[in-house]
């Protein structure tokens, strides 16, 4: 059933009462209105307790770690609620890494593992990345990932009794961002038990542009663009292999436009991945994604000026779809790339996967009832409409045709 709520992209601030209100009070409850600064080692002693676990692995570096609470505490200007929220899941991702490393050293044969070899979604945000993800978890082959396995990828418990806890939490999550943020779902649905992008795994060793999506984070923006990602990726796969020890399939289904920037790493640690690049017009998803930026930093920050997520994320999708096309450009034969237009994703919904599951040996009559009935219970608009508009970003069409001119001719060459 669809809901009839309707948000837009200049709402972001229509927070709940009893959130300003709990905000309100928490700054008066601190000395001189202030609130404590996250510190690393305080974190880091906190995880250990928490854990009872003491190793956070030979080649933990914590120098990401260091400037993005460097860039928390001095540029981001969170509130109260948004400091704690933050504390809590910088807490969590170092007691992930210290629960894997006991998993890893009691279970070696865990690392001896291939990696699943994974269909990889890469298009940009709001080109309909969610929905094919949803659609593919429909086929009981494809390894995905769950909201309750990207947030605690490695069990509390060495004896795997600890799934129904990570479940709990997920569900207390998901619970949490609907009362935060109740119309945030229309725009990006958050539910513990569906498919969750895999930049979640990427955040256990703090690399990855999550925190840059959720808060105004620039020095740490910018030192992690210039910074080489393949530790990241190499843990990334780390924790595929522990995750799919615990849960076996025929392949991963991974997603994330964080992807799209980092090809090659996904190449090289990741097996032999599938591309699925999904695209929309540039004038359609990226005020959608604006969209979503404000509306997910009120969860953080008062302190949300339009204009600087609009140069910001204006400038990085573009960096991102440069990279990708680069990555493409110098492939082989185009590379391993099957591509899904989003009007046609809309409208055609099977024709597109029988376009993926070709190189599969097609999509057998059962199967495809299964993603007939998966398409049905995830419908457009599911948790209300989404809208936006370029001009409420000072944005024009040909600001965006400008900018990613090189993408646009592809796009064009993709619509005919």
């Amino acid at each position: 059933m669809k809901s009839g709520r309707i948000i837009s992209s200049t709402d972001f601030m229509n927070r709940p009462k009893w959130f300003n209100t709990l905000n309100y009070v928490l700054n008066k409850s601190q000395s001189l209105g202030t609130v404590p600064l996250l510190k690393k080692d305080e974190l880091m002693a906190t995880a250990r307790y928490e854990s009872g676990l003491q190793d956070f692995g030979r080649d933990f570096w914590d120098e990401p770690l260091d400037r993005l609470i460097h860039s928390l505490n001095h540029e981001a200007k969170l509130h109260p609620i948004g400091k704690f929220i933050s504390r809590k899941r910088i807490i969590n991702l170092l007691g992930v890494r210290l629960r894997a490393e006991e998993w890893f050293k009691k279970y070696p044969e865990i690392l001896d593992q291939e990696v699943l070899p994974p269909m990889v979604i890469v298009g940009l945000q709001r080109t309909g990345t969610t929905k094919l993800h949803r659609l593919l978890t429909a086929d009981p082959e494809n390894r995905v990932l769950r909201s309750w396995e990207a947030i605690n990828p490695a069990p509390f418990q060495l004896h795997m009794n600890g799934k129904d806890k990570r479940i709990r939490i997920a569900r207390t999550s998901e619970k949490a961002l609907r009362w935060m943020t109740p119309g945030f779902f229309a725009i990006h649905p958050v539910e513990h038990s569906a498919p969750e992008e895999d930049i979640l795994l990427l955040d256990v060793t703090f690399l990855s542009t999550t925190p840059e999506a959720t808060t105004n984070v620039p020095s740490y923006s910018d030192w992690l663009e210039k910074t080489d990602q393949s530790h990241a990726y190499e843990y990334g796969s780390r924790l595929l292999r522990l995750l799919q020890w615990q849960q076996p399939g025929k392949r991963w289904v991974l997603k994330s436009p964080h992807h799209l920037e980092f090809l090659p790493l996904i190449e090289k640690y990741y097996g032999e991945p599938h591309f699925i690049w999904t695209h929309r017009d540039p004038t359609e998803c990226i005020p959608s994604f604006l969209s979503m930026v404000c509306h997910s930093r009120v969860i953080f920050t008062d302190d949300v000026q339009v204009q600087r997520v609009t140069r910001h994320w204006v400038r990085k999708t573009a960096y991102m779809l440069d990279k990708g096309l680069a990555y493409r450009e110098q492939a082989k034969e185009g590379g391993n790339f099957t591509d899904v237009m989003y009007s046609e994703l809309v409208k055609d919904p099977m024709g597109q996967l029988s376009k993926i599951y070709e190189r599969y040996g097609g999509i057998p009559d059962p199967l495809m009832e299964r993603f007939a009935k998966a398409d049905a219970n995830n419908p457009q608009g599911k948790y209300g409409i989404h809208e936006y508009n370029l001009s409420d970003f000072g944005l024009s069409e040909e600001d965006l045709e400008q900018r990613n001119s090189t993408y646009f001719e592809l796009f064009n060459k993709l619509s005919l």
